[in-house]
């Protein structure tokens, strides 16, 4: 049977060169990087070469980049930090914004930060999945501690303006600061801290062919006082993030970082097309999410008209393919998804859908078996449809 890979949204093969780069990490060079001897040195050198190379791609400074265990701990340490911080220092504000696109952490933090006092609005999108602007600019006050908005969603691939959503920010108000969630746009578009004025950026490793277990944030230098840790111990990370640090980890990130390239970008932009054109043939199937550069280039999410979401994947899997019925971390549930539903799909409609991402291992010859795959399912499903 073939074994086709289209959930690269949900993670990644990990590159050889990655391996190869980490493994001497376990075995040979495997010091504690907090340790004062020769072995713990190496080790040290390497976190922080590591560091300089994520924060190079984002045009930060290298002292400016924390690593975390990846995006969930790295967006809950943002959010959380910075409400804590103003509780402790009774500044007034505890107010967050928010969109009803993001990933489940950063909802489900606060969801849990309205519990202990926060007021959180979350911003409608319209129906390509782009954050109301004029809502943001309302819902700006001098209670606002944060906008928090990811930059490509991991459901329907959209990519949000953070250079625009960042000034509306602050010209309602200088003091508010912004937070963008990268774990799905990190190199596969272009971010630059500077240019795009951003406060903190989540990243992670195993979206981009690196390992699992390995993230990182960026902190504006003149904001990293202004977070209260929420793990303690040795003072790791600055003082922000206390734990042995994960030095393969690191360098196997940093490793996919190098190994990231605008070529992989330009493959995938074209293999999405093509399986998106493909499958707009067949009568009843609608995008999910908008078209071109304003879409990630791995991701693509379609509705099936008249065709469970759920026995299509099943088919799909008994021909080797590999997709997503929900988003990347609770496709196991059968909940209709809170991103289709944003966008205004119905619910038979968003529990049809299917998302399928790419990655520069992906081939034109998998994406026609699979466009002949999924024409073959689709008549033989609708044949005994109840939709």
């Amino acid at each position: 049977m073939k074994k086709i890979y289209l959930d690269n949204a949900a993670t990644t093969k990990v590159d050889d060169k990655v391996v190869e780069a980490m493994v001497p990490y376990f075995s040979k060079n495997y010091g504690n990087a907090s340790s004062q001897h020769f072995m713990g040195k190496k080790a040290k050198d390497a976190l922080e070469k590591s560091r300089r190379t994520i924060a190079k791609s984002l045009n930060a400074k290298t002292d400016e980049i924390y690593f975390t265990s990846g995006g969930t701990e790295s967006n809950n340490f943002i959010l959380k930090g910075l409400w804590f911080w103003n509780q402790k220092n009774k500044t007034g504000k505890n107010h967050i914004i928010t969109t009803k696109i993001e990933h489940d952490c950063v909802l489900n933090t606060c969801k849990w930060l309205e519990t202990q006092g926060a007021e959180v609005t979350y911003l409608d999108v319209d129906e390509k999945g782009f954050v109301n602007k004029q809502q943001l600019r309302d819902s700006i006050t001098d209670k606002t501690i944060v906008v928090s908005i990811i930059h490509g969603n991991n459901e329907i691939g959209t990519i949000q303006n953070l250079k625009e959503l960042s000034e509306i920010s602050k010209n309602q108000n200088k003091e508010v600061l912004f937070h963008t969630d990268a774990c799905q746009s990190y190199t596969k578009t272009k971010i630059d801290v500077k240019k795009q004025n951003l406060d903190f950026v989540t990243l992670n490793s195993h979206k981009i062919h690196g390992p699992k277990g390995v993230g990182a944030i960026y902190i504006k230098e003149e904001f990293n006082e202004k977070i209260t840790p929420l793990m303690h111990g040795g003072g790791h990370e600055r003082g922000l993030r206390s734990g042995t640090e994960n030095v393969s980890g690191a360098v196997g990130f940093a490793k996919a970082v190098k190994q990231a390239d605008k070529k992989y970008v330009e493959k995938m932009n074209k293999l999405r097309d093509k399986l998106i054109n493909e499958l707009e043939k067949i009568p009843n199937v609608n995008l999910n999410g908008p078209r071109g550069e304003k879409r990630l280039c791995n991701n693509i999410n379609v509705s099936f008209g008249n065709v469970e979401g759920e026995a299509m994947g099943g088919y799909l899997e008994r021909e080797g393919i590999c997709a997503s019925t929900g988003s990347a971390c609770s496709s196991h549930t059968l909940k209709t998804s809170h991103v289709l539903k944003a966008i205004g799909l119905e619910p038979l409609k968003a529990n049809s859908s299917i998302r399928m991402s790419i990655s520069k291992y992906t081939t034109e010859e998998e994406i026609n078996y699979v466009v002949k795959k999924i024409k073959k399912s689709i008549k033989k499903l609708r044949s005994f449809s109840p939709f």
